[in-house]
């Protein structure tokens, strides 16, 4: 981890650590982390820049826990924020916008084109952190969303099947064993 990946991280978690405090929902230990670990090993293995997808992975969401702008459009806001914060780390402009891009473009439910590598690692990486806390899920749709357990069960599996069919060709086929697993055993009829 360089340095200017460890300063984003520790104002991530101290932004985590205040929501969780405000709202009781981790976003860190719930969702980002895995998000961040999974991007690190796509761009490892994708021969991606591991500085630009870990970066765009730590701030992905970061509008979230800062509690700026309407949900649905975290990804502008959190790239507003991805500017803001690393300008103030003098990080190089051309970077700025590579993660920006990273930011932007890692919604799966949101039509835009991933041009580079590093924006398909960060949003596939996104994808498969749902995979990894599948208990978030369910936890959004009975205590969030207040679902029946029919209609949470409904949800949950419509999400991953949404997810899974949003990834990159070559991350699907790497993830297609764990996700066939995860939706015969949890949603067996």
């Amino acid at each position: 981890m360089s340095e200017i990946t460890q300063k984003i991280k520790e104002e991530l978690l101290i932004r985590c650590e205040e929501s969780k405090q405000k709202n009781g929902y981790d976003f860190w230990n719930e969702h980002i982390k895995y998000v961040v670990q999974n991007a690190v090993k796509l761009a490892e293995e994708y021969g991606a820049d591991s500085e630009i997808v870990e970066l765009g992975a730590l701030l992905h969401d970061i509008a979230m826990p800062s509690q700026y702008g309407p949900a649905h459009q975290h990804h502008i806001f959190g790239a507003e924020i991805t500017e803001q914060l690393l300008t103030n780390l003098n990080y190089p402009k051309e970077k700025i916008q590579q993660v920006k891009n990273c930011v932007l473009n890692h919604r799966g439910s949101i039509e835009r084109p991933r041009e580079t590598i590093e924006e398909q690692c960060v949003a596939d990486a996104d994808v498969i952190a749902h995979f990894d806390c599948i208990p978030s899920l369910f936890s959004l749709v009975y205590k969030e969303k207040n679902l029946s357990i029919a209609e949470g069960k409904e949800y949950v599996r419509k999400k991953l099947q949404r997810d899974y069919n949003k990834l990159s060709v070559r991350t699907k086929e790497k993830l297609k064993t764990r996700y066939e697993t995860i939706m015969n055993i949890l949603f067996v009829n």
